[in-house]
């Protein structure tokens, strides 16, 4: 029986990951005339950005000044900041979980201060009451590190656990971890290739309970 479900943040609870692509491609267009397209963005989707700087620097012949982009990229990052909103069906996912005495988690690539703004702006901290990220490990996916964290601090298995992810480096991470991981594509990551041990799903409205090894009555087993 599955005791925990541990959640990718960015792209799956949160879809922050089309915003940045978009933003990423005004500014490298702007001003340095670099057209990022999807197929180099999503390949560092749910790792970190440096490879894809590494790769961007590569093809323009010089060294970008990481630190004055970032400022960019985060300036118009607020901008829209507000709009941003809970994929559709991880509420009512997160309610059955709960309702059903499933512990879950967050094990995630960003930072701690970013995922817990967010997870407090829209209500969901009390669901997560642990939450493992890049300040938690010194290599993040799709290096196993963020998941093996997360099962130790849940006291649970990778048998015990389901990993929700929306992109190919998040997927392998979980399922280098021996977890069982269902990937819920978002519009950034939706033409990529998943390893076949991934369970893919079109939403959360698909989110496969039976996982689970309890009743799907909707509620909590006794």
């Amino acid at each position: 029986m599955k005791k925990a479900v541990i959640f990718d943040f960015d792209g799956t609870i949160i879809d922050t990951e089309s915003a940045w692509f978009d933003i990423y491609q005004q500014i490298l267009k702007e001003r340095h005339g670099f057209d990022l397209t999807l197929d180099e963005f999503v390949k560092v989707v749910g790792s970190t950005d440096g490879k894809l700087f590494d790769r961007i620097e590569e093809t323009l012949g010089f060294t970008l000044d990481r630190a004055e982009f970032h400022e960019l990229v985060n300036a118009r990052f607020e901008i829209i900041r507000e709009q941003l909103t809970l994929r559709d069906g991880f509420l009512e996912t997160a309610k059955q979980l709960e309702a059903r005495g499933i512990a879950m988690a967050v094990a995630s690539s960003s930072t701690r201060e970013w995922i817990e703004g967010f997870l407090t702006k829209y209500g969901l901290i009390s669901y997560f009451p642990i939450i493992v990220s890049a300040d938690d490990v010194e290599t993040v996916k799709p290096d196993p590190a963020i998941y093996l964290t997360a099962l130790d601090r849940l006291g649970v298995t990778a048998d015990e656990a389901i990993a929700v992810e929306d992109s190919y480096n998040g997927s392998i991470a979980a399922i280098s971890a021996g977890i069982h991981c269902l990937i819920i594509p978002n519009d950034v990551t939706r033409s990529l290739s998943f390893h076949e041990k991934g369970q893919l799903m079109e939403s959360f409205a698909d989110f496969d309970y039976a996982l689970l090894g309890q009743p799907d009555d909707g509620g909590a087993c006794v």
